[in-house]
C-alpha cells in the first residue's frame, strides 16, 4: 500500500514498524458540543482505513482521544452553571451516538486527556531536564527553536510559522515561537498538583502523553485534519521526539477540507451544519457515504443536490444487495451457462477495489469498482441462477461494503407470518383472476411500508425508502 506523507510529501510504501500489526493514532474532538461536518471527515476517513488494513490482514491498534479540558469546555461549564466533567461526559456520548449512526466502530483505546495526567506531568519534566522546556510562574513552554527539526511537518521556514502561530505572544515566553506545555491555574478553573504548581495540561503534549502510554514512543500513522499540521501537529512531534529522542511517527495522513455550497464552512457565514442536524434531514449513512466520496486529501463539497445524489447511489447499493436476497430464495439447483466467467468478472471487481485503496486510500476509485459490480451482479440477476453463484456474489459485495463501512443500516427483512400470509393470498387471487383482491391486498401492504414487485422469478419486496 502507498500513502501520502505530509512529513516527506510524497507517496510512499506503507510497511509496518513491526510485520503484521499497525499502530494508528487519530486525533479526536475537544467534547464542549457536537462535532460538525467538518469533523465527521476524518472519523470517517481513518475508521475506513482502519477497516481496510484490517481487511489485508493487518492487527491494528487504533487509539483515538478525548480533549477533555480545554478553555472551550471551560467557557461552556461557566454558561452552563455545571462542571467541566459534566460538560465532556455529556458530549462524549453525543459523540458516541454521532460516530454509531455514521457507522463508525469504537476505537481500541478512546483515551481522555484527564486520565493521563501523571504521564503528561512526567513528560514536561523529562523535557524540562533536557533543556527543552522552562516554567516562568507556574506556566511551561517548550523552546521550538531548540528542537532542529521544527516545521519539518508544515515544510515552512520558522519565520513564517512564528507569524502564523496561533499561541498568543505573552511576556513570559523567551520566544514567541515557544508553545505551552502546562498552564498555570486561574480561580475556578479546573487543576492538578503538578511541582509548578497547581495547573493543567496544554492542547499539544495530551496527545504526546496518550500515544507513549498506549501504543510507545514511535507509531506507525498518526492522522486528522489539515487545520491540524501546525500548530498541533508540528508541536507533538517537537516535544514527544525530544522527549524519547526517537521517531515520533512514520507516516503522517491529513484530510482536506469541507465546504459548505463553494464555500469555507464557518458559523459567521450561517453554513455551519452538526453531523446531528444534516443526520436529522438526510439520515447518516448518506453523510458517511459523501465522505468517501472523494478522495481524501481533495476539498469537499457539501451541498443539499451533493447529499441528495449520495442517497441516491446508497439506494442503489441497497437495491442491489435486496436483489441478491431475492435471487438466492429462488435459486436454482444446478449451475447456469456463464457463472464461471461472472465468478471471474467479480473477481476482477474486488482486485480494481483493491488497487485503488492500495493507492493511498482512494476510496472515489474503489466505489467506482463497486458500482461496476453491482452492474455486473443487476444483469447476472436478470434471470435465475444457482444459490453457489449468488453466494459468491454476496460474499464479495458485502466484503467491500463491509470496508468502505456502507450498508450497515441494511434492515433485516424477515417478514411476519402476517404479511407472508398477505402476499401469499394475493397470489393465490392473481391465479384466480380476482385482480380487485389482489389489488387491495397489494395496497395495504403499501401503507405498511411494504413495496411489492412481480418478477419472472416470483413476487419481489421491499421496505418503502
Amino acid at each position: 500500500m502507498k500513502i501520502y506523507n505530509t512529513l516527506t510529501k510524497q507517496k510512499e510504501e506503507f510497511v509496518p514498524l513491526e510485520p503484521g500489526k499497525v499502530k494508528i493514532y487519530a486525533c479526536g474532538p475537544t467534547v464542549y458540543n457536537y462535532i460538525h461536518i467538518g469533523n465527521a471527515r476524518p472519523i470517517c476517513t481513518f475508521d475506513t482505513l482502519r477497516r481496510y488494513l484490517e481487511y489485508r490482514g493487518y492487527e491494528v491498534t487504533f487509539v483515538q482521544n478525548f480533549t477533555d479540558i480545554d478553555d472551550k469546555l471551560i467557557k461552556k461549564a461557566n454558561e452552563e452553571g455545571i462542571t467541566v466533567a459534566q460538560v465532556a461526559q455529556r458530549y462524549i456520548q453525543e459523540y458516541k451516538t454521532d460516530a454509531e449512526g455514521l457507522g463508525v466502530r469504537p476505537a481500541t483505546y478512546h483515551p481522555k486527556a484527564t486520565e493521563n495526567i501523571d504521564t503528561i506531568i512526567e513528560v514536561v519534566k523529562t523535557l524540562i531536564d533536557k533543556g527543552f522546556a522552562y516554567e516562568k510562574d507556574g506556566d511551561v513552554y517548550f523552546r521550538s527553536r531548540k528542537f532542529s527539526g521544527y516545521g519539518k511537518l508544515s515544510h515552512m521556514p520558522l519565520e513564517e510559522l512564528d507569524a502564523g502561530n496561533r499561541i498568543d505572544v505573552s511576556s513570559q515566553k523567551e520566544d514567541s515561537l515557544d508553545f505551552v506545555l502546562w498552564k498555570a491555574a486561574k480561580p475556578g478553573e479546573p487543576s492538578w498538583e503538578s511541582p509548578w504548581g497547581l495547573g493543567r495540561p496544554g492542547w499539544h503534549i495530551e496527545c504526546t502523553a496518550m500515544i507513549q502510554n498506549y501504543l510507545g514512543p514511535t507509531i506507525d500513522i498518526h492522522c486528522g485534519g489539515q487545520d491540524l499540521v501546525f500548530p498541533h501537529h508540528e508541536n507533538e512531534i517537537a516535544q514527544g521526539e525530544c522527549y524519547t529522542g526517537k521517531e515520533y511517527a512514520r507516516y503522517w495522513m491529513h484530510n482536506g477540507f469541507i465546504n459548505v455550497d463553494n464555500h469555507k464552512m464557518s458559523k459567521s457565514l450561517g453554513n455551519f451544519f452538526t453531523v446531528r442536524e444534516v443526520a436529522e434531514k438526510f439520515g447518516y449513512e448518506p453523510i458517511k457515504y459523501m465522505m468517501l466520496s472523494a478522495h481524501y486529501r481533495s476539498p469537499l463539497n457539501y451541498s443539499y443536490d451533493v447529499i441528495e445524489q449520495c442517497k441516491g447511489a446508497l439506494e442503489r447499493l441497497h437495491n442491489c444487495r435486496d436483489n441478491m436476497d431475492f435471487a438466492l430464495k429462488n435459486a436454482v439447483e444446478q449451475p447456469t451457462q456463464g457463472e464461471d466467467a461472472f465468478k471471474k468478472a467479480v473477481d476482477g471487481y474486488v482486485q480494481q477495489f483493491v488497487d485503488a485503496m492500495e493507492d493511498d486510500l482512494n476510496t472515489a476509485d474503489a466505489i467506482s469498482a463497486l458500482f461496476e459490480m453491482v452492474r455486473e451482479i443487476n444483469t447476472f440477476l436478470a434471470v435465475p441462477r444457482s444459490k453457489d453463484a449468488i453466494s459468491y456474489a454476496i460474499a464479495r459485495f458485502d466484503e467491500l461494503t463491509n470496508v468502505l463501512g456502507l450498508l450497515y443500516q441494511r434492515r433485516e427483512q424477515n417478514l411476519d407470518a402476517e404479511i407472508e400470509a398477505l402476499i401469499e393470498k394475493r397470489q393465490q387471487a392473481r391465479k384466480n383472476k380476482d385482480f380487485q383482491t389482489a389489488d387491495k391486498i397489494r395496497d395495504d401492504l403499501k401503507a405498511r411500508g411494504i413495496l411489492l414487485e412481480d418478477t419472472p422469478q416470483g413476487v419481489k419486496w421491499s421496505y418503502q425508502k
